[in-house]
């Protein structure tokens, strides 16, 4: 591996190597599935779910927003040339975060019993409160170590070295996937032990991944820290103080905190509601566990591929709009948005719809024919566009300091998602399968917010928005076109098949001709030219030019 390729990257080549570190660590992440789901079956999926969706609560709180506020502060001090108040910024939010991490883990720790009742109740037949608090209290160890590893890599993408940090996560996922699949398989096969030891290791592999992805990152910031300007205070730095940079951390900090414990409350609101509401309405304790493992498990691991994207345009994005508002280019942010919203939508549009069209022998491969599978997972995968496209227009609205209105639209889809998840599940009982209507009111309280910050943004910072809803609605009417084209090849070559092996040729020749007539389409209509600009054409004619020549 060259060092150049951990040189700073300018925003676009950040955005792809970030998304690419981030896509790779979540299909290590998916990958394990079918392993891990044949070991512990739907109630131990259920089990994982509860004990991670509790645990992503309050590592948002302890963690949550600081690598992108890191990362915002530490690019606009670099970029106005105040290096020794970027240099106390990382020694503070350390201090701090250390400080969170543990406050944090003590309340889960010892809280985890009164957590589980919360969840589950008196319900009985399924995994019970022992079981739940145990497996809590396994995976609240993480929270001791992931407040500092996320200082680091917010600190290493300020100074807009994003390939190190892709690569703590892909390796931070490699060995929790290593322990995940080993651990769970010798705990149940060998030491015959139940479900929920095996659970609680594959919790555990997320405290081990964490702490060596925490070394990599101390290693790489020694390695290349001749590299990052660290001069002596000039005058207007010795006005910055201790306090001033940790308000200004807290005050960055917490809108992110704010929107990502949002976030996980969406989950815990399905957490809370779905199965006691399914339960009510007639379904199994079994199905609905089934169906709650689907949502926050199974299905989600898929759903995390979509959301990859996402985040791996945020963390570009973070550095470089800070970089551009510090210098009052109005002009350069309103490109970068307008490039991040149109990039996502040629992205993740036609990869969300193309896996709902194929969520019968996706899952088949992941996981094996199951009657509820597929049927959660054909819709629950809209959910991911989304929260890809609510996560990039949160980006927009903190990095432009709109905290205020930021707040209300959050709230006002949390308080939708929270008011009309059980109603809609009652509705959707009467006409269909009811959990469709708990993925319904995640969708439409993500899209009211969505549609809050953009309408707001657009008023009163007057930004243009000319040819990203052209572009993004191009992107969906080639979709469909795509999806007409391989509904009509299903009637050839079927989709509904026997074995995981089968599965996985059907999979791989329908992602190639949707890929094929999506991509086509997009080059003959110039979308593709259109958001990337021509000169991202011509490299990358030349490269497969290049290719044919050797």
């Amino acid at each position: 591996m060259k060092k150049s390729i951990f040189k700073k990257s300018t925003y676009l080549q950040g955005a792809f190597v970030a998304t690419f570190g981030i896509v790779l660590s979540k299909i290590l992440g998916m990958i394990y599935v079918i392993p891990f789901y044949s070991t512990i079956g739907t109630q131990g999926g259920a089990l994982y779910g509860y004990a991670y969706n509790i645990y992503s609560i309050f590592l948002s709180i302890s963690t949550a927003g600081i690598p992108l506020a890191i990362s915002s502060i530490t690019s606009e001090y670099n970029t106005l040339g105040f290096y020794d108040a970027k240099e106390r910024t990382f020694r503070i939010a350390r201090r701090y975060l250390n400080i969170v991490g543990v406050a944090c883990f003590l309340i889960v720790f010892i809280f985890a019993k009164e957590i589980a009742y919360l969840i589950i109740g008196d319900i009985s037949g399924g995994n019970s409160i022992d079981d739940i608090s145990f497996v809590i209290r396994v995976i609240s160890f993480s929270i001791l170590i992931v407040p500092t590893l996320s200082v680091y890599r917010g600190y290493l993408q300020g100074h807009k070295y994003i390939a190190p940090t892709s690569v703590s996560q892909v390796l931070e996922q490699f060995i929790r996937v290593t322990i995940i699949i080993v651990g769970s398989w010798i705990a149940v096969n060998i030491l015959q032990l139940p479900i929920k030891f095996a659970v609680s290791t594959a919790l555990f592999g997320a405290t081990i991944g964490a702490l060596i992805s925490l070394i990599y990152l101390i290693f790489m910031r020694k390695k290349y820290r001749h590299e990052i300007k660290i001069d002596e205070p000039n005058k207007d730095e010795v006005q910055i103080t201790n306090q001033m940079i940790l308000k200004r951390i807290l005050w960055c900090a917490f809108p992110f905190i704010f929107c990502d414990v949002c976030k996980s409350l969406y989950n815990s609101v399905d957490t809370f509601f779905v199965v006691k509401t399914l339960v009510h309405l007639g379904y199994d304790v079994g199905v609905a566990e089934t169906v709650m493992g689907t949502i926050s498990t199974w299905g989600n691991k898929l759903n995390m591929i979509v959301v990859a994207i996402g985040t791996g345009f945020a963390v570009s994005l973070i550095p470089n709009l800070a970089a551009s508002l510090a210098l009052k280019n109005k002009k350069d942010a309103e490109h970068k948005i307008n490039l991040t919203l149109q990039s996502l939508g040629f992205l993740t549009i036609p990869m969300t719809c193309g896996l709902s069209f194929l969520s019968v022998p996706v899952w088949n491969i992941l996981y094996g024919a199951n009657t509820y599978g597929p049927l959660v997972f054909r819709f629950s995968i809209v959910v991911a566009i989304m929260t890809v496209f609510l996560s990039s227009t949160q980006i927009i609205a903190l990095a432009l300091k709109e905290y205020k209105m930021l707040f209300v639209a959050v709230l006002s889809g949390l308080l939708f998602n929270g008011i009309f998840d059980v109603p809609l599940m009652y509705l959707c009982h009467r006409f269909t399968y009811a959990f469709y209507g708990a993925i319904l009111s995640t969708c439409l309280g993500h899209l009211l917010t969505i549609t809050i910050v953009l309408l707001y943004i657009k008023k009163k910072h007057n930004f243009k928005f000319t040819n990203t809803p052209k572009n993004v609605g191009l992107s969906f009417l080639f979709t469909i076109i795509m999806l007409i084209g391989l509904k009509l090849l299903s009637f050839i070559v079927p989709l509904s098949v026997p074995g995981r092996l089968t599965s996985c040729f059907i999979v791989l020749f329908y992602a190639i001709v949707g890929a094929i007539i999506y991509l086509f389409l997009t080059y003959k209509f110039h979308v593709i030219e259109n958001i990337f600009g021509n000169q991202f054409l011509e490299k990358i004619k030349s490269k497969l030019l290049r290719k044919k020549e050797a």
